[in-house]
């Protein structure tokens, strides 16, 4: 009986937080990422530790171009003790509001699905870590909030402990005319 009980118990809370991006398909504005991302776009976030610590914050300078019907998406981060980085995604659209992305420090592909306003992207990152990388597992889930403003909580993981996460508002920018 008892090991009848632990294993509803265990069923329950893995059964806990498993909402899918469709659950979201009526809310609006859609999010077109296309259309998001075709002016420059500036991002702010934090990352917190498990404890609730903010660890690091940064800011983002997002540029995009397509390339056929890839998005590529060029982001340099500036993280608050000075140090920079640049991620350049290639997003590639897929059948019923799926995508596919790469990147040079991403395992392999991120796996998003976009439905209403919300997408959910799935991926693993090498993360360097005091001298070593790790590979962690993201899930990120983005909401459009107005055609102008997403906003992003990601959870990180390593081998299915939760290592902290990831929050950003994503602003896009006015075009500078020339």
């Amino acid at each position: 009986m008892r090991i009848l009980l632990m294993a509803l118990c265990c069923f329950l809370l893995g059964s806990c937080g498993n909402v899918e991006v469709d659950h979201y398909a009526a809310e609006r504005p859609s999010l077109d990422l296309v259309r998001f991302f075709s002016q420059p776009v500036e991002a702010w976030g934090i990352f917190q530790k498990r404890s609730g610590e903010v660890a690091k914050r940064f800011h983002v300078q997002i540029a995009s171009r397509r390339e056929g019907e890839q998005l590529i998406l060029d982001e340099h981060f500036l993280y608050s003790d000075g140090s920079r980085q640049q991620r350049i995604w290639t997003l590639t659209p897929g059948a019923s509001g799926r995508w596919t992305g790469r990147a040079a420090d991403v395992v392999g592909e991120a796996y998003g699905e976009v439905a209403g306003n919300a997408l959910r992207w799935r991926y693993q990152m090498k993360l360097p870590v005091d001298g070593s990388t790790w590979e962690v597992s993201l899930d990120d889930w983005m909401y459009l909030m107005d055609e102008d403003t997403l906003i992003n909580r990601s959870s990180m993981s390593k081998l299915g402990v939760e290592l902290g996460q990831v929050t950003l508002f994503f602003r896009r920018q006015p075009v500078v005319s020339q």
